[in-house]
């Protein structure tokens, strides 16, 4: 147990799907997983467990921004017997060619947050994702047929942006896909504590196009994307 997670050690899975919003985590508890339970409601942030197709798997809450995540995912890690964490949210695309409803796999995260300092990394540590899992979840998209793209995100420590902002336009031109706020959090987290990390977003809206998702609209986008993420716990329960 820790401060922010009531869990037995027994009862959290292998590999944690973390989404932001603990009534996602509830939703995907409920609809994907055989035989969920809560094992985790400090301060609300649910973490529940159950088997997608007989694989363990915990889903609980990051809340939002990267302190919220590395709190979380620090303390899964460390105390937890977790390898895997595959984040599962919702960005705003900044490159033409992503659409609402696709999903953008990070296969890193810049930042323009100072929490990757607290490491004292000697220069610019370059938060990625790990290869296998990656991997995987890319191999498993295709199979869903999923349209899907790989490459840089942006982790975000503003959601809003004072006036002469111009840091979306600066990442666009340098071939960012997406904007979200947690992956370069726990993508640090996991090298340092030796494990893997993946963020799996669906794209709900887009920074320079005026589209974006009505919230029934981004529950049924959203099961795509955890579908890939859970058939992604199931392959690397295999390995």
């Amino acid at each position: 147990m820790t401060p922010h997670n009531n869990a037995r050690p027994e009862e959290i899975a292998k590999t944690v799907l973390m989404p932001g919003d603990p009534l996602r985590a509830k939703y995907i508890a409920e609809n994907f997983l055989t035989e969920p339970r809560l094992v985790n409601n400090v301060r609300g942030v649910q973490g529940h467990t159950g088997t997608w197709k007989g694989v363990p798997v915990t889903v609980m809450a990051s809340g939002m921004g990267m302190p919220s995540i590395g709190i979380y995912s620090w303390e899964l890690y460390h105390f937890y017997p977790v390898e895997n964490i595959i984040r599962v949210g919702s960005a705003g695309a900044l490159q033409e060619d992503i659409n609402v409803r696709d999903v953008v796999i990070a296969q890193g995260a810049c930042t323009n947050s100072n929490y990757i300092s607290t490491f004292r990394f000697p220069g610019s540590f370059a938060p990625i994702a790990d290869y296998t899992l990656l991997s995987t979840a890319v191999e498993t998209a295709k199979e869903h047929g999923a349209r899907w793209h790989v490459g840089n995100v942006l982790s975000s420590d503003n959601f809003y942006n004072g006036p002469g902002y111009e840091g979306n336009e600066i990442a666009r031109s340098m071939g960012v896909m997406a904007v979200e706020m947690e992956a370069a959090a726990l993508y640090a987290n996991a090298a340092a504590a030796g494990k893997r990390a993946l963020c799996i977003c669906t794209i709900s809206d887009h920074i320079f196009r005026d589209e974006a998702l009505d919230p029934e609209a981004r529950q049924t986008s959203f099961n795509e994307m955890i579908r890939i993420a859970l058939d992604t716990a199931v392959k690397m329960a295999a390995l």
